[in-house]
């Protein structure tokens, strides 16, 4: 309730006008003007966000590696002790960062994508925190209102100094008198793939990365998303067809397992191997429907046409490898590139179409075209991430031809979805003449 002054003590009654009327805090009516500034939001330092990110995105890809070299040790009755179990497995979490190791027997490059992907993952993850933490997609240019790449840029730079110097401490905690591990290569190996990373997270954060889609033209945005789509598809049809190839070769699969005599938990190390590794052999697979194949050594290359087997390490994974060329039914499986192009170009048709029912048939067309390219340019680059060496002798070479593989795609990718735009768009235009 509103409260008034006093009366006087002489009784002399006070005026109405001369009564200020004092109200309670929360009744009192707002200030006309300016609203109050806000106070500005915390951000976190750079330095800061950027160790603890960095810290966790290394461990959760670190961690698995450890835990498999250990299930693979731990058949040994006496038991492996505790500084080769992080030496082997901080040489195995390096490899998959693509920094090779030196043996005697020769270099080891082959990088298990499977954890690389997992890695990755987390290093991407760790510059979208990154960038979140400092504020990175709120801080306009100063008195502009212009969106600036700086902050993003230094969330990025952040994550691969402190990723770089991770990867320094694991070559030298790796490097023993048995393998080699170059301490400034793999710092600057691991910098670089974390500034790639980070740095594509970081930027999708601040919206760098849409920004710099909106700019470009409607026809490189559709080659871009329709090859990228091609590419998953055969990587996916080469998946299917690994994995189809070592369920028939199941039986010999297990034998190879139980070859190594390494008991229960041995055993499930090595699966968890062949999960590392099964990315590779996708990749793989993918180059034999595709065409040109892939080889394992000098003596051994596996195609649609050409299948020549020399001697090949105990490794599950390779128990479905093909003994003869394609015969039978499998030269169906080279289709398979074709029809993923066919369902792309349908789908980059309809989209198309649908956004703007009025589009030309050049900017489609053009579309189709580029596609190629773009699907041959990441098949190529899944090749030749998928590949390395083994070793010194018939293994220094492994994986699939991968220039081979980039061709062939781009060829089979643009006809295809030039065949599926120009069948679409004549088939929708006619239903829309008969409407």
């Amino acid at each position: 309730m509103p409260t008034t002054p006093e009366e006087p003590e002489d009784g002399t009654p006070t005026r109405l006008a001369d009564r200020k009327t004092v109200r309670p805090p929360d009744q009192r009516r707002p200030v006309r003007g300016k609203p109050p500034a806000r106070r500005p939001a915390r951000r976190a330092p750079l330095v800061l966000a950027a160790t603890v990110t960095t810290l966790w995105a290394a461990l959760v890809s670190l961690v698995p590696t450890l835990v498999v070299v250990w299930l693979l040790q731990s058949s040994d009755s006496s038991g492996a002790p505790l500084g080769q179990t992080l030496r082997l497995g901080a040489a195995g979490w390096l490899l998959a960062h693509f920094v090779p190791l030196t043996t005697g027997s020769g270099a080891i490059s082959l990088a298990p994508l499977g954890l690389t992907i997992v890695a990755a993952w987390r290093v991407y993850r760790a510059g979208v925190h990154t960038a979140r933490a400092i504020g990175a997609r709120g801080r306009p240019r100063a008195k502009r209102g212009r969106w600036s790449p700086w902050p993003a840029a230094r969330a990025a730079a952040a994550v691969a100094v402190a990723y770089g110097i991770l990867g320094a401490i694991a070559a030298a905690v790796a490097g023993h008198r048995g393998a080699e591990l170059p301490v400034v290569r793999a710092g600057l190996t691991l910098a670089a793939f974390a500034l790639v990373t980070a740095g594509l997270g970081a930027f999708t954060e601040a919206r760098g990365v849409a920004r710099l889609a909106a700019r470009l033209p409607g026809v490189i945005r559709d080659a871009t998303r329709t090859g990228a789509v091609v590419a998953l598809l055969v990587l996916g049809a080469g998946a299917a067809v690994s994995g189809m190839a070592v369920a028939v070769s199941f039986g010999d699969a297990s034998q190879i397992i139980d070859d190594y005599h390494t008991g229960i938990a041995g055993q499930v190390g090595l699966v968890v191997v062949c999960g590392f590794f099964a990315p590779n052999v996708a990749t793989w697979a993918a180059s034999y429907v595709v065409g040109p194949g892939f080889q394992i050594g000098s003596e051994t290359t596996i195609s649609a046409a050409e299948v020549s087997v020399g001697p090949l390490p105990a490794v599950p994974l390779l128990a479905g490898l093909p003994s003869t060329p394609a015969t039978g039914w499998a030269p169906l499986l080279l289709g398979l590139p074709l029809a993923a192009a066919l369902l792309a170009g349908w789908l980059l048709a309809r989209r198309s179409l649908r956004d703007d029912a009025d589009r030309g048939w050049w900017p489609l067309l053009g579309a189709a075209a580029l596609t190629g390219p773009v699907a041959g340019v990441l098949l190529g680059l899944a090749c030749v991430a998928s590949g390395g060496s083994l070793g010194g002798g018939g293994l220094a070479d492994v994986g699939p031809r991968a220039g081979a593989v980039a061709f062939v795609a781009m060829l089979m990718t643009s006809i295809g979805t030039l065949l599926a735009t120009t069948a679409t768009k004549l088939v929708l235009r006619a239903k829309e003449e008969r409407g």
